[in-house]
């Protein structure tokens, strides 16, 4: 381990201990609480939330649809059909479409928002996951897990642009449209790729020591951070304009979702191994402050956030009681699918 690996790795290492010695994490102290559940139902997995503030519209992958809630009423209002294995769909609110990422065909499907009727469908390399749109040059990235690469989709005409070669198995990834950059965590390498969205190259590859397999990314666009939730219990705060990890604090087990709210400069890490949401204040650039372990259910491991209302959500089952020390895999109740609703409390 070199002299600047040992000092990130001593820096998380403090960072830990002084939390826990300060008793900053507690089961429920914090700004947010539960507030409702959404039954949704069905049989299946689930992947990706995301959220279109202004139409008030809840998005939720599910085996091989996509659940579509109002966020007002608080009820399912539509589906999205045919899309085998989604993962994640993209918003292209200015365009009126969206973007699965359909796993299991290795294909997008473009999406009417009005209609929810998928208008056509895009070959990409095999097995998309995650999937973005980054709306400068109204394009949509789909990121490939087992064919590690991503394949760029121009969003109005449907016509795939190129495929960018990133070596490892990517997870999830972020736009800065004023930067010309895409970010995206390449879990097998623990790193994360730099994309330059006006020649579609990688630009540069950062080591993300002490963090290992990255899945979730978020981005503070205002102060250049990305919050990166790693397979080893921490979420860190990374420069993007170097990829110099500047902080680092402790979460739960299993994470897949990172989220960043710029009004209340939260951090937010959901953890389906442990059954919690990490929630981190951005104090300034370079300190995050734990404020909150919100508990959530056991298999929550993703979640969005409505940054208008502060409102999120995580996407959850119920599970069939297991014997003591059981090593089976858990089964999970029929028709118990759900939407877990949390919100910030008054004054917090």
């Amino acid at each position: 381990m070199d002299k600047e690996r040992f000092m990130r790795h001593a820096v998380a290492v403090l960072a830990i201990a002084g939390l826990a010695a300060a008793g900053l994490v507690h089961a429920q102290d914090g700004p947010y609480r539960f507030s409702k559940e959404i039954a949704i139902g069905g049989e299946g997995g689930w992947d990706y939330l995301s959220v279109d503030p202004a139409a008030h519209r809840l998005y939720v992958s599910h085996a091989a649809k996509v659940v579509v809630i109002d966020t007002q009423a608080n009820k399912v209002v539509g589906e999205i059909t045919d899309t085998p294995g989604v993962h994640g769909f993209a918003i292209a609110a200015d365009l009126g479409r969206g973007f699965s990422s359909n796993g299991r065909e290795n294909k997008v499907s473009i999406v009417d928002l009005k209609t929810l009727k998928t208008l056509q469908k895009v070959d990409t390399g095999e097995n998309p996951d995650a999937i973005l749109y980054e709306p400068s040059k109204k394009e949509v990235y789909a990121f490939n897990g087992r064919g590690k690469s991503a394949t760029v989709i121009d969003a109005q005409s449907g016509k795939v642009v190129t495929t960018i070669p990133l070596e490892g198995k990517p997870e999830s990834g972020q736009a800065d449209s004023k930067a010309g950059k895409v970010f995206v965590n390449i879990e097998d390498l623990n790193a994360i790729k730099v994309l330059d969205i006006a020649t579609h190259k990688v630009s540069a590859t950062w080591p993300i020591a002490p963090g290992e397999s990255a899945s979730g990314m978020a981005i503070d666009l205002d102060n250049h951070r990305l919050f990166l939730g790693c397979d080893n219990k921490l979420m860190l705060m990374v420069d993007a304009a170097n990829g110099k990890v500047i902080y680092s604090v402790p979460i739960g087990e299993g994470v897949d979702s990172n989220w960043f709210d710029p009004a209340t400069k939260l951090a937010f890490a959901s953890s389906g191994g442990s059954g919690t949401v990490t929630i981190a204040r951005e104090d300034s650039p370079t300190l995050l402050k734990v404020v909150q372990t919100l508990k959530t259910t056991r298999g929550a491991r993703t979640m969005a956030l409505d940054p208008v209302t502060h409102t999120i959500y995580l996407a959850a089952t119920n599970y069939e009681p297991q014997a003591p020390g059981s090593k089976e895999r858990p089964k999970a109740v029929p028709g118990s699918f759900k939407v877990l609703v949390y919100q910030m409390v008054k004054g917090s």
